[in-house]
């Protein structure tokens, strides 16, 4: 399966762990390619941000020229998804907000979402409610910061916080966790042996559904 993962802020360090956390989720023949913008945010935050980061999505899919099977963009507004399916009709294209809240959906039960930031709770539920999960979120947790620093390097410097968290929302009723925003891709991993319920990854999320996608499209054969 051969798969354009663009990460739409331009942090090199957060599209380096959107790579490990999408090859963690490989499969033998699989072929990612992660990218980001060459303009547009270090960190989608504003309506602004968001704004820059669609076009920059946008421009990075038309320059890119390699056969593809879909695309996963890999931020929690799902940025630029409606212009990206546009452009590239014959593919599938989703957002890992879509996937992660697609699983929480499929559970079925009451859920929560960390993240690592308190100006990013805001948008985080918004897009729980625009799934239509509104009624089964619990709340959304997080680090009690907004000096983000290198947002490459949140899930590393505030591990221990989004553990609590996490557990915090258990205690709650939660019976999954959805690991909010880009700079967590790969998080669930490192953090979900010591977590009590499922936490979900939207990057890898995303790759499961493409991969169903693609083999559905082929009459149950993987594409490579």
């Amino acid at each position: 399966m051969r798969l354009l993962i663009i990460n739409p802020n331009t942090s090199k360090g957060v599209t380096d762990r959107i790579r490990e956390a999408a090859n963690a989720a490989a499969q033998p023949g699989d072929c990612f390619t992660t990218v980001r913008p060459t303009f547009g945010p270090e960190l989608i935050v504003t309506p602004d941000d968001a704004d820059h980061a669609s076009r920059a999505v946008l421009e990075t899919v038309k320059a890119y020229d390699a056969p593809c099977d879909g695309i996963v963009l890999a931020s929690f507004g799902n940025t630029g998804a409606e212009e990206v399916r546009a452009l590239r009709p014959d593919i599938p294209v989703i957002g890992i907000a879509t996937a992660a809240f697609s699983i929480v959906a499929a559970l079925g039960g009451p859920f929560g979402i960390v993240t690592f930031g308190q100006s990013l709770v805001t948008g985080l539920q918004t897009k729980a409610e625009e799934a239509g999960l509104g009624a089964k979120l619990i709340g959304t947790a997080a680090v009690r910061t907004d000096d983000f620093g290198d947002p490459g390097t949140v899930q590393n410097r505030f591990s221990e916080e989004l553990r609590q968290l996490c557990e915090d929302l258990h205690r709650r009723g939660a019976t999954c966790v959805v690991m909010g925003g880009g700079p967590l891709a790969g998080v669930a991993a490192k953090i979900g042996p010591h977590c009590p319920v499922p936490l979900i990854d939207g990057t890898q999320g995303a790759i499961t559904i493409l991969r169903t996608a693609a083999m559905s499209r082929l009459g149950g054969r993987p594409t490579f």
